[in-house]
């Protein structure tokens, strides 16, 4: 049987492109062979959608897939957000660790996003925070889900790979007890981050705290963090895009503490 966009479980999985409906049940849609690839060896795909023929080209996938729908044309389309969608949907359980549990593991370097809307700015500093080495990303306050649709998408699978936690603003402390220096970026920072890697201080265990790029981070974030680090900018520029902004700082630790 194949299913269409009228099929009951179709029209279930679509809710899942609202927040409310993936904060309610704990689940969401990965779009594509490498995040259903990656979602499948974390073990949190519940049923898998394809069309016949990505089912076949992937036949890999199906088989570790705990259960397969093939639906038509037009209802992966409607599962998809993408223009040129590749013909697979996982249906995923939410991976969020609370906070207690990531600091337990001692992680070495821990990315937050406070407050940040961007979902594609939020899916790359995944991304980036992985490819970095870092253990978890933390989303803190009023931040983007993410399990929009756009940030699993960004994030190229590396949602998958750390411990992703939402909690409130106020998490200075807990990183700091948890042995963790902590440095929010501001771009009228005291410290210059060249500064910090010529004098050894990104050796040790690290939480970088990056804010929106609208409106940066909250005064009671900057004011409790254990410096405030700007990028130094050698050019004309005003000022970095968020994600480079990270991906520059968390580098920057990688380096140090390696």
């Amino acid at each position: 049987m194949t299913f269409t966009t009228r099929t009951p479980r179709i029209v279930a999985a679509r809710r899942l492109q609202r927040r409310k409906d993936r904060d309610q049940t704990g689940r969401f849609l990965a779009e594509g062979p490498q995040a259903v690839r990656e979602a499948l060896a974390a073990g949190v795909v519940l049923e898998l959608f394809g069309t016949d023929a990505a089912l076949t080209r992937h036949g890999d996938l199906a088989l570790q897939a705990p259960q397969v729908s093939p639906v038509d044309e037009e209802a992966l389309t409607a599962l998809t957000e993408t223009v040129q969608p590749q013909g697979l949907v996982a249906v995923c359980e939410q991976l969020d660790v609370t906070l207690r549990e990531a600091l337990a593991k001692q992680p070495r370097l821990v990315a937050v996003v406070a407050e940040i809307r961007d979902p594609g700015n939020a899916g790359t500093v995944l991304r980036t925070a992985d490819a970095a080495g870092a253990s978890a990303v933390i989303f803190a306050g009023d931040a983007v889900d993410p399990y929009n649709g756009k940030c699993v998408r960004a994030s190229a699978g590396s949602l998958f790979h750390v411990d992703v936690v939402r909690t409130g603003l106020a998490v200075v402390d807990d990183l700091r007890a948890a042995g963790l220096q902590t440095l929010a970026t501001s771009g009228y920072g005291a410290d210059d981050l060249d500064s910090l890697l010529d004098d050894g201080a990104l050796a040790g265990p690290t939480a970088w705290i990056f804010g929106s790029e609208a409106h940066g981070l909250p005064r009671d974030v900057l004011d409790a963090a254990d410096r405030r680090v700007r990028v130094p900018i050698y050019g004309g520029a005003e000022s970095l895009n968020l994600a480079a902004a990270a991906a520059i700082c968390l580098y920057a630790s990688a380096r140090a503490q390696r």
